[in-house]
């Protein structure tokens, strides 16, 4: 965190884009020092756990400096981008700070005429541009000690003096400070590991505690009972662990963050929560593929995206619509079974970020039409890394379409808080009895799994039936719509 020494220099703090998310990286910044930018002009792009999103700026000006290089992973709160509002000028009307003033992350936005920080729950609080404001009541505790400029912030001057031999030694808590300063991920993991921050001694900048330092505040307690008792403050400083040797001509490894970091967290809550019930079944899409070809040709969805998804996605609206029940999901706290009386279709996409599954609000009430149009617009903003953290949420049903990969099929995970995903196989041209005879036909393998705290295995079977007789026969998505 810088200074501000100039009442025209406004900064732009990282906002929260994902509701509750702590941090995000930047991706590509747009601008550099000296840009004009105007009020609502995209300057960078950010990844948080769920998406990459564009960040407008909320001011006109000049760039005056952008705080973090591209790749850095940055807190929500913290100032990126400085943006001088006077254009570059000098303010001769604005007398000089004697001391400067410090913005914290969750303090208010200085105006430019203000002369001293603002009382904690005043002014404007950061929030994503676009979505208003909000206040709050929360702020942060300050900090010890006096400010340090960006270039030369304590984990620089840590790395320098480090290089020329002198490591320094770590900080002991402040005398009176009621909580120790932690992250969140943090405290969730010393509260997991049994550790008392409080008898923490940090080593971050500013007196913050650190992951290391809460795995080092363990790593004593494992120790022989016979094992000599030392000091505390000796106690504490355990030296790290040689990092594992790996050649790099025969290894790469990749940070696990943004998407992927999600996902995994997501699959892994999800498969040991929800109790997963996987059927198959296979079955002659020959008219189905047909059907397309045919679609393809009709005026009304020219310019539109047809294909064999789109029917099957059409063809699980109508067995749901059949089997409303299982449409749901489990509310672990209420103890009870929601009920859903609308379907947020989600389609698993794979991107150069990782797994995304984006959803189409109330598929259930849409036209063929529509329903193509959404589809489109869905893929096609998921290829470009454009997906926005709402069209993530909320899903109820998914469909992951594993064919398009050459795999028969498979058993999927579901998605967090949803009961059902579908996952399509790849269609192949087969021998098939049809019609008492042996010929070649169009064929695929379609395989359910769902929840089985809230589906049980009848209505999980007729809903998976109900999409497989469809697709065999579509002429029942007039008759069973």
């Amino acid at each position: 965190m810088t200074t501000m020494t100039d009442a025209s220099v406004r900064e732009f703090k990282m906002p929260d884009v994902g509701e509750g998310l702590t941090e995000a990286e930047i991706l590509t910044w747009y601008v550099k020092p000296g840009d004009t930018v105007t009020d609502g002009q995209v300057v960078c792009e950010v990844e948080t756990a769920k998406a990459a999103v564009e960040l407008p700026i909320p001011y006109d000006g000049v760039v005056r400096e952008l705080r973090f290089p591209a790749g850095t992973t940055v807190d929500v709160g913290t100032a990126i981008i400085a943006v001088d509002v006077a254009g570059g000028a000098p303010t001769a009307a604005e007398p000089v700070v004697a001391e400067p003033v410090v913005v914290e992350p969750a303090a208010a936005e200085a105006a430019p005429a203000e002369k001293e920080p603002k009382p904690a729950g005043s002014g404007r609080q950061p929030v994503l541009v676009g979505y208003g404001v909000a206040t709050s009541s929360t702020k942060r505790r300050p900090r010890k000690g006096p400010e340090v400029p960006f270039q030369q912030a304590p984990a620089v001057v840590a790395v320098q003096a480090e290089l020329n031999g002198h490591a320094p030694a770590p900080t002991a808590p402040a005398a009176g400070q009621s909580r120790p300063l932690a992250k969140p991920p943090v405290r969730k993991l010393a509260k997991d590991l049994g550790v008392d921050l409080a008898t923490v001694i940090p080593s971050g900048p500013d007196g913050i505690i650190t992951r290391e330092d809460v795995h080092a505040a363990v790593t004593p307690t494992e120790a022989p009972a016979t094992a000599p008792v030392q000091a505390p403050a000796q106690a504490q400083v355990v030296p790290a662990a040689p990092a594992a040797s790996y050649d790099a001509a025969r290894e790469t490894r990749v940070p696990v963050k943004g998407v992927r970091k999600a996902t995994a967290a997501a699959m892994v809550g999800s498969a040991f929560t929800a109790p997963h019930v996987t059927e198959f079944v296979t079955v002659d899409v020959t008219r189905t593929l047909k059907l397309v070809e045919e679609l393809k040709q009709d005026k009304d969805l020219q310019g539109l995206r047809v294909n064999p998804l789109l029917l099957i996605a059409k063809a699980l609206l109508v067995a749901i619509k059949r089997h409303p029940d299982i449409n749901a999901s489990w509310d672990e706290a209420n103890q009870e079974i929601v009920v859903k009386h609308y379907v947020n279709l989600g389609i698993a996409a794979a991107t150069p970020r990782g797994l995304i599954v984006p959803n189409i609000k109330d598929a259930h009430a849409k036209t063929l039409p529509q329903l193509a149009e959404s589809l489109g617009e869905l893929v096609a903003t998921a290829k470009e890394g454009r997906t926005s953290p709402a069209a993530m949420q909320g899903g109820t049903v998914t469909i992951t379409n594993v064919g398009v990969f050459g795999v028969d099929t498979g058993t999927p995970i579901l998605p967090p808080g949803e009961s059902a995903i579908l996952a399509v196989g790849a269609i192949r041209l087969q021998p098939w009895v049809h019609k008492g005879k042996v010929k070649p036909r169009q064929v695929t393998t379609l395989a359910l799994s769902f929840d089985h705290r809230l589906v049980d295995g009848e209505l999980g079977s007729k809903v998976l039936a109900d999409v497989a007789a469809i697709l065999e026969q579509p002429k029942k998505l007039i008759t069973w719509a």
